[in-house]
């Protein structure tokens, strides 16, 4: 069984400037390692998490998925032969949504909708929720994906039967509560028995929230298994065209005959209790 390399890219957002995000992203497909499987994105990484603004104001930013966005990451995947996931504005029938993308190098897509949405910063007042969490099958590897603050809900990512190995948690969590993100990742990882990779952005929005760009690759015990190559003293962040100096790429490379091992040897999976969610 081969392992699955990720890459995670706690990209630094532009808020409200997709030219620029797209250009940063670009950009970084060019640099991360050629054996990348997979590139993770923050959440909404075109345009940053529109809080604390009017349906309509994040109206004008939403598209269709057949539109620039995820044809713009259908073009990357193709073109450097890897999977990449993370969430944008979505427009479907009218109504809003934070969506969860995986795009194939293939073309395949798969979406989901956020289900959790943050009502201290009032996301729920222009984004309706999700109701299916994403899954995917991709090169041997069953992966899973919740969005932001989904990630402090275990019901929603209960790994029920191991149906996932990787779980991915997309964020723009606020370097002030930072702390939490932290540790809910390692605690999914642990009680799922699952690899969890989770992707913040960096950045400062339009209220003056900082975000610092911590993200984690955690392996089935929650230990960091992270790879953060030394930045060079020139680099500039993805895309250029910034004062800040983002957090570089963080790689993992996953093992599915370890993951299988361990829960063979501690299969705590099977004495979980047995729920549905209404």
């Amino acid at each position: 069984m081969s392992n699955l390399n990720i890459c995670l890219f706690p990209m630094e957002i532009r808020w409200e400037d997709k030219k620029l995000n797209f250009s940063r992203l670009e950009a970084a497909c060019r640099e991360i390692h050629p054996d990348t499987d997979l590139l993770i994105l923050p959440e909404t990484f075109s345009t940053g998490f529109p809080s604390g603004v009017n349906k309509e104001h994040v109206r004008a930013m939403a598209e269709r998925n057949t539109e620039k966005t995820v044809d713009f990451l259908k073009y990357l995947a193709y073109k450097h032969n890897i999977a990449i996931a993370g969430s944008f504005i979505a427009n479907s029938g009218g109504s809003l949504y934070n969506r969860a993308f995986f795009i194939e190098p293939s073309g395949e897509e798969t979406f989901a909708d956020k289900r959790h949405l943050f009502t201290m910063a009032g996301e729920h007042e222009c984004f309706s929720r999700g109701h299916e969490r994403m899954a995917v099958r991709y090169r041997g590897w069953n992966i899973a994906m919740v969005v932001c603050y989904d990630i402090r809900f275990p019901a929603w990512c209960r790994n029920v039967g191991n149906e996932y190995d990787l779980l991915i948690a997309v964020a723009n969590w606020p370097q002030v509560r930072v702390d939490a993100w932290n540790q809910l990742l390692r605690a999914r990882a642990i009680e799922n028995e699952a690899y969890v990779a989770g992707v913040n952005c960096v950045g400062e929005d339009l209220h003056g929230i900082v975000y610092d760009g911590s993200s984690l690759a955690l392996d089935f015990k929650g230990k960091d298994i992270g790879v953060r190559p030394a930045p060079q003293a020139d680099a500039a962040p993805a895309g250029g065209d910034s004062s800040q100096h983002a957090p570089g790429y963080i790689y993992a490379s996953l093992s599915k005959e370890k993951l299988d091992r361990f829960r063979e040897k501690f299969p705590a999976w099977r004495d979980a209790d047995d729920f549905r969610l209404l």
